[in-house]
């Protein structure tokens, strides 16, 4: 890489993950989303349950930032 150039995000398909990789990845990015302040408290399972239902319809999908070595979930 010359000077000036920058890494790209990269896009990693859920299914490349281990069970237990996907589940630290989905439980830290839900637990940085903050505090519901709905009528209803919805618990940690079943937010995570929901993103990765959002993985699997292709609604959600995780990316990579190699600068910042950081992984996060963005929502299309």
């Amino acid at each position: 890489m010359t000077e000036g150039e920058s890494l790209k995000s990269v896009e990693v398909p859920h299914t490349e993950l281990s069970a237990d990789l996907l589940q630290a990845v989905i439980e830290s990015f839900v637990l940085r989303e903050g505090t519901d302040y709905g009528e209803k408290e919805i618990s940690l399972e079943d937010k995570v349950a929901g993103v990765i239902a959002q993985l699997k319809r292709g609604e959600a999908r995780i990316i990579f930032d190699p600068e910042s070595d950081s992984v996060t979930i963005v929502v299309r």
